[in-house]
């Protein structure tokens, strides 16, 4: 049997310009025929270009082969190990074609107190742009993040005719959330697996956060944050007006859309990039000022 040929790095697709991530269930990855490739339990037989694909988000029910991880890792493929329809994100396989910079710019940038709030400031500018940040620490944004948020939802639930009662469910029970919180959780859940992969193929460090700081993926929070407004909650709005008894099927179409029209995958890399160059900025923009402008 053919082994699956190694591509040149110089050749493989940025993240950037790969395509959206490929979500797989029930089924069995191997490598056939120089190419990695899916059977499906229903019998189903698909090949996968593995360096053209932003990562594989692996569902219940999956097997993989050595020989098919070891493939992705040489396409510069990041697995992700998921939940039912990306519910959960679990685990992540390294591709090993990375250098150490981009893990050890997050983390210089995420260990100096200063540069961390700055990051945090950034991000909440990217997202309301007509607010001042100046002096505001990460507490204090917080709290006007979620006034903005708030207002927001409630704008779309009557932009939508959904009943919006605040974001509010019992993850032990989650049968008594209400069908716009689910399809919230649905949508968002999804969209962190989408910012995980691409964190992850890009080499910063998912378990730095600069907003959020708990659990184990809080820049993964941090970064789909960026991104909710213009994708997973008019998603999820816009599902439960078209069905409000959607299972998860609907919205995640229509946030797949939403991805599509904002050009997520394309604009994610150079929003971060941009992130930690304005964190480089401003210890340079400080030290060019006079002793007594610093206080």
């Amino acid at each position: 049997m053919p082994l699956f040929e190694r591509p040149p790095l110089e050749t493989l697709a940025s993240a950037k310009d790969r395509w959206t991530p490929i979500y797989l269930e029930h089924g069995r990855l191997e490598v056939d025929d120089s190419s990695v490739k899916w059977i499906g339990a229903d019998g189903t037989l698909c090949r996968i270009p593995a360096a053209t694909v932003s990562a594989l988000l692996l569902g219940p029910g999956t097997t993989v082969t050595h020989a098919a991880m070891k493939a992705c890792a040489e396409s510069n493929t990041p697995v992700c190990w998921t939940g039912e329809e990306c519910l959960r994100f679990y685990a992540f396989g390294l591709t090993p074609n990375h250098t150490n910079d981009m893990p050890r710019l997050h983390a210089e940038a995420w260990a100096d107190k200063r540069r961390r709030t700055q990051i945090a400031r950034a991000m909440f500018q990217m997202r309301f742009p007509d607010v001042a940040v100046d002096g505001k620490s990460v507490k204090e944004l917080r709290g006007m993040e979620g006034l903005r948020v708030r207002a927001l939802y409630t704008e779309l639930g009557l932009k939508h005719g959904v009943t919006w009662k605040g974001r509010n469910y019992d993850r032990q029970n989650w049968d008594t959330a209400d069908d716009i919180n689910r399809a919230l959780s649905a949508a968002n859940a999804s969209l962190y697996a989408l910012c995980a992969a691409v964190i992850c193929s890009l080499g910063y460090v998912p378990s730095l956060g600069f907003v959020h700081d708990a659990g184990t993926l809080p820049f993964v929070y941090d970064v789909a944050d960026l991104y909710k407004h213009l994708t997973s909650i008019p998603a999820a709005f816009l599902a439960v007006r078209q069905d409000p008894k959607d299972d998860g099927s609907l919205v995640r179409k229509l946030l797949k859309q939403r991805v599509e029209e904002e050009r997520i995958l394309q604009r994610m890399p150079k929003d971060l990039a941009a992130l930690f160059q304005t964190a480089e900025a401003a210890p340079q923009q400080a030290a060019a000022r006079p002793p007594s402008a610093l206080g």
